[in-house]
């Protein structure tokens, strides 16, 4: 990738995390993102902290709670929480029906909770993250390592090839102590059918489609930025 393609999707990033932070109210409870689009609103939220604003995040990794606390913003449990009033997270990709692909950052299990007790989900994305169709982006599937061949199996029964992601020489281990599955569907035709195929699988702990679980994308485009609102 060359640096103007990304310096402009950082732009893009940037200039998408600074409206969606307008959603947040003072003593809201927020949920933090992981990777490097969540990063902006990240760094965006303490600044508004810095200037007065009152707020105490919920963190979607351990990563996002070290930078957090690094930056000066309070945080919560998920467990102290029943729910969170906005969520600003990224995506790998995303539908105009606001599906999505997450988890390349291997916190998706973390985020789906989050986005579940989430009144209001914004994702914020760069141009590059908009699709007609999900599926060029691998779906990420969190799963207990004792369970691997099983799961395996079961992916390619729906027409999947997983691979384990690695780091180094050795699996990726996320935050819940679990193997990631990177799992290529070819373009998903159907990700509410095929959500709840893969939540039938035992021994996943998550997967990275995000069905109904969105209410806006905002996008970057250039220096502005183009909302997508659930119908």
């Amino acid at each position: 990738m060359d640096i103007q393609s990304t310096e402009t999707k950082d732009l893009e990033k940037q200039v998408a995390a600074r409206e969606a932070v307008k959603f947040i109210k003072n003593n809201d409870i927020v949920g933090l993102g992981t990777g490097s689009t969540a990063y902006f609103a990240i760094v965006e939220i303490a600044e508004l902290v810095r200037n007065g604003l009152k707020i105490k995040g919920v963190p979607t990794s351990e990563h996002t709670a070290a930078l957090a606390t690094s930056l000066g913003i309070e945080l919560l449990d998920m467990n102290e929480v029943n729910t969170i009033d906005v969520t600003i997270d990224g995506a790998d990709e995303f539908d105009e029906q606001l599906n999505l692909i997450k988890g390349g950052g291997g916190a998706l299990f973390r985020e789906k909770i989050v986005a579940s007790l989430t009144k209001k989900e914004i994702i914020i994305a760069d141009a590059a993250k908009k699709v007609e169709k999900l599926g060029a982006f691998r779906v990420p599937v969190e799963v207990v390592p004792l369970a691997l061949n099983y799961v395996l199996q079961e992916l390619s029964k729906l027409n999947g090839v997983g691979t384990v992601r690695m780091k180094g020489n050795v699996p990726f281990i996320s935050d819940n102590h679990n193997y990631i599955v990177d799992t290529d569907f070819g373009l998903i035709e159907n990700a509410a059918f095929l959500s709840g195929s893969l939540n039938q699988i035992d021994g996943v702990l998550a997967h990275g489609l995000f069905v109904n679980l969105t209410s806006i994308v905002i996008m970057g485009k250039g220096s502005e930025t183009v909302t997508y609102a659930k119908h």
